[in-house]
């Protein structure tokens, strides 16, 4: 009898979602990280096949865990919105990020953005944005026939897949969205959005003061006409003296 020899196991691939670094190194990084994230999430929000994530942990390769970054923000077109503790491209239908920021701060090496930057062209990146904040030195790179190509004038730049235009000047940085809205901090989305509150809150108080103001006025109306009528005024004069169709006084006259 002779017997089948079963072939090994082959042990699972664990792919981490964490390599026990902080998301950023300083307050700067890290609120130039949130304000594109959600700016962009707020610019993709009635898309539900736009998938914007930070500091999330992309694997291109199966079964290669070593084969692995996590951009500062990255964008995927055509895959769905929803939590992830890593993105395993080959679970995303093998579709990879099409853009992809990367924040500078001082202990970036260049050593490390050109791995990033290889890393980036080698597995399918379309765009890719680098900005220091500290040095106010803004880079792109978009994808060509022949890879990832720099992008040789970046000022009002319009990304050709987000559709925001970067604004580079002196004072910094600034992005806007296609409508031409600049892209705002948290601060500055939670100001605007109480001053909203309290416009449409005043706006609220002033309908009903004028709600109460009408029926003052037509209550007076009603209490009105039987003192007309005691001083032998007629319907019709009434209604003239009142502002109201004769239909109205004799309605109101025999409540």
């Amino acid at each position: 009898m002779v017997s089948q020899i079963q072939p090994p196991t082959q042990p699972e691939v664990i792919y981490p979602d964490s390599d026990g670094q902080p998301v950023a190194n300083n307050t700067i990084q890290f609120g130039w990280i949130v304000e594109i994230k959600q700016n962009l999430d707020w610019l993709f929000a009635d898309d539900p096949n736009v998938f914007v994530a930070g500091d999330l942990f992309w694997y291109p390769v199966e079964g290669r865990n070593k084969i692995v970054n996590a951009p500062d923000v990255m964008v995927v077109f055509g895959r769905p919105k929803g939590d992830r503790l890593c993105y395993q491209q080959w679970k995303e239908e093998g579709i990879a990020p099409q853009v992809v920021f990367e924040i500078l701060s001082p202990s970036n090496t260049q050593t490390e953005m050109d791995k990033k930057l290889l890393f980036y062209d080698r597995y399918g990146v379309e765009e890719y944005y680098i900005y220091d904040p500290e040095r106010n030195n803004l880079h792109g790179w978009l994808r060509s026939e022949d890879g990832l190509d720099v992008i040789s004038l970046m000022e009002d730049w319009v990304s050709p897949r987000l559709k925001i235009r970067f604004a580079p000047s002196p004072e910094g940085l600034q992005l806007y969205r296609p409508d031409g809205e600049r892209f705002l901090t948290y601060t500055e989305i939670s100001r605007n959005a109480e001053q909203e509150r309290q416009r449409a809150e005043q706006e609220r108080q002033r309908a009903e003061q004028e709600r109460q103001r009408a029926e003052l006025a037509e209550q007076a109306r009603r209490d009105a006409i039987p003192r007309l009528l005691q001083m032998n005024l007629s319907i019709e004069q009434i209604a003239q003296a009142l502002g109201l169709s004769v239909e109205e006084v004799r309605t109101l006259a025999q409540e």
